[in-house]
């Protein structure tokens, strides 16, 4: 934040970040698909902290496209572009964005600290669809609803029993390309 934006009001803050969030979403609309068919879902992460750092590493890690489940305006900035060139499309609940999902043949994935197949143990498909839940309460939808979604664990040695959101975000992009060696350029 720039000392001039320190001396701004809050009001004229989010002002500012309203404005910039709109500027940005309409070149969105514009956005291309990434070299890669994976895509990532945020169901209902607080708008403001992780978002845009998860589509910076979306566009840096050439992701198809981000499903936004009920997420206010965020401020772009901290995504360094990536909201611009991402595609972003916005569902109002899990379940429409569930549906058009399968409808296109993806497998879906909900990351939990304890579920017993990891992330280096598995042979993501092509089309794999990531579904990150919000930072403290986890994902909106009850499980028993949706029994064909998998679940996958980020190995973890440490004490702590979960990584960020937005880190786990970037860990698991990179595990499916890592998992489809393409050169950039490609």
């Amino acid at each position: 934040m720039t000392r001039h934006n320190k001396n701004l009001s809050r009001h004229e803050r989010e002002k500012q970040v309203a404005k910039r969030y709109e500027k940005h979403r309409r070149c969105n609309l514009l956005a291309k698909p990434g070299k890669h068919q994976f895509v990532i879902v945020l169901d209902r992460l607080k708008a403001g902290f992780n978002v845009p750092k998860i589509f910076r590493s979306a566009e840096v890690f050439g992701a198809h496209a981000v499903h936004l489940i009920d997420i206010g305006i965020f401020d772009p900035a901290a995504a360094k572009g990536g909201f611009k060139h991402v595609p972003a499309h916005f569902h109002k609940d899990f379940d429409s964005c569930y549906q058009r999902l399968k409808a296109d043949g993806y497998t879906l994935y909900t990351l939990e600290a304890h579920s017993q197949q990891t992330l280096w143990q598995t042979e993501l498909p092509e089309k794999s669809a990531f579904i990150f839940g919000h930072e403290e309460m986890g994902i909106c939808f009850d499980r028993h609803d949706y029994p064909d979604i998998e679940t996958l664990a980020v190995p973890q040695f440490g004490q702590i029993e979960s990584l960020n959101v937005s880190v786990t975000a970037s860990v698991v992009m990179y595990e499916y390309v890592r998992q489809r060696p393409k050169s950039p350029s490609e």
